[in-house]
């Protein structure tokens, strides 16, 4: 498996030829943007090595505790933290629920310290208005973190895929077969012949 700094090489490497196919296809310098920044985040800091003591997660400095709960409920290399879509979307997830968390506890002491702020009803308008406005930013954004994201995974089961081979040729990089159980062979009972019988008899 690849150390922090060759996952930190390829995503910076990367990034050039990411933000140039972006703008090929979307002649649009935010759009690019966004893709490219997401691309960044995700492949420096919310990839899916946020499951372990690893170095995305110590990028994140004294915010870093909000992922030790993360950590200590997903297996490290899990499906559900370097799958495709889902590990993205999972971590965005629990995010946007800590930040949720968070803001909640900075309210209450607002309210107590008597500090007027805006309501939790016009703070989920603002967001909604904002996810139907500018929807395809949002996917844009989406987009370069699953690429950063997945930068990282490609690179994981490549470097493994890679030491099987070498250590164990073509067949040690493919899926193996499930063996299916035996049948037991039925035991076979002897009959008692009639002359067994009788011997058993004379012997008793």
């Amino acid at each position: 498996m690849p150390s922090g700094g060759t996952h930190d090489r390829i995503t910076l490497w990367s990034l050039p030829v990411v933000a140039g196919f972006t703008f090929g296809q979307t002649q649009s310098g935010n759009l690019t943007l966004l893709v490219s920044g997401g691309f960044l985040f995700g492949g420096l800091m919310f990839g899916p090595d946020l499951d372990i003591y690893s170095r995305q997660f110590q990028r994140w400095g004294w915010l870093r505790w909000i992922w030790i709960p993360y950590q200590r409920s997903l297996r490290h290399r899990s499906f559900l933290s370097h799958g495709p879509i889902i590990g993205t979307a999972l971590r965005s997830v629990y995010l946007i629920c800590g930040i949720v968390a968070l803001g909640s506890v900075l309210c209450l002491v607002a309210e107590w310290l008597g500090v007027a702020i805006a309501s939790w009803q016009e703070l989920a308008k603002l967001v909604l208005a904002s996810l139907v406005q500018h929807y395809n930013e949002w996917i844009a954004l989406y987009i370069g973190l699953e690429l950063g994201a997945m930068s990282h995974s490609l690179s994981d089961w490549s470097g493994s895929a890679y030491k099987r081979f070498k250590s164990g040729g073509l067949k040690a990089i493919m899926p193996k077969r499930k063996k299916g159980r035996r049948k037991s062979s039925p035991v076979r009972v002897k009959k008692r012949t009639a002359k067994t019988q009788r011997t058993q008899r004379k012997d008793g």
